[in-house]
């Protein structure tokens, strides 16, 4: 009868509607959503963490997770210089390992040339791996002085301080700095080549004219080495 047929089509549609407690799939992520995590990711300085993004884009931390699988796969082809890894907790935008040396020879076309000692560069590489590293640690070491090396990497903009040890006298500990990772083109200390790599790297990124006879006074002196009078904080990068 059409009365009935009317009031099954009624029931039917009133089972179809969710209650106040049904649980709803969320929707899959769509391209504004994919963009907004995509400009976050490419802003953050430090790698981001689903739950910072999450936050950031009022969304769900599964629908965030699958939004950025779909963005890692999007930049995966051989067509994109850059891509998106899942480093320290977090997700952050790399120069791809095949254009590195464009990377290195690009950066370094738009800075004044760096000359640095092989007692320079051998005590930088200390820090680099090291760090954060007091004086003494890296004395220990090489096995010289180094308190002359430090103040000339101070000057150089290669390091910087990172506060003091809880340790006898609280030395001062220092990292590398942002420049330092510009000037060997590299995107974090986590892209550091194995120590032994380490001057092939110095010598591309310097080239050999970079590379100078020591400079005098440089391993002289013992102690501390002078802080910067206007100590570059936050422009470091120790390990992630």
């Amino acid at each position: 009868m059409p009365e009935e047929s009317a009031l099954e089509s009624s029931a039917g549609a009133q089972e179809s509607i969710p209650g106040p407690d049904a649980t709803v799939a969320p929707a899959g992520p769509g391209p504004e959503f994919r963009a907004a995590i995509e400009a976050i990711v490419y802003a953050a300085e430090d790698p981001v963490t689903v739950a910072q993004i999450a936050s950031a884009v009022h969304g769900e931390k599964e629908a965030v997770r699958r939004a950025l699988k779909e963005l890692v796969a999007s930049y995966a082809g051989d067509d994109r210089g850059i891509e998106i890894r899942e480093v320290a907790g977090g997700f952050k935008f790399y120069t791809k390992p095949q254009h590195h040396d464009a990377v290195r020879r690009f950066i370094k076309s738009l800075q004044p040339p760096l000359r640095l000692s092989m007692p320079a560069l051998e005590t930088l590489s200390v820090i680099a791996y090291k760090q954060p590293v007091t004086l003494p640690e890296i004395q220990e070491i090489r096995g010289v002085q180094a308190a002359g090396v430090i103040k000339t990497l101070l000057e150089r903009g290669m390091i910087t301080t990172a506060g003091r040890k809880e340790a006898l006298g609280r030395p001062i500990l220092y990292r590398t700095t942002k420049e330092f990772l510009m000037r060997f083109g590299l995107g974090s200390v986590d892209d550091l080549p194995s120590l032994k790599e380490f001057e092939a790297l110095a010598r591309a990124a310097l080239g050999e004219d970079g590379i100078v006879p020591e400079e005098p006074g440089e391993e002289a002196g013992s102690g501390e080495a002078a802080e910067p009078a206007e100590p570059m904080i936050g422009d470091g990068v120790g390990p992630e």
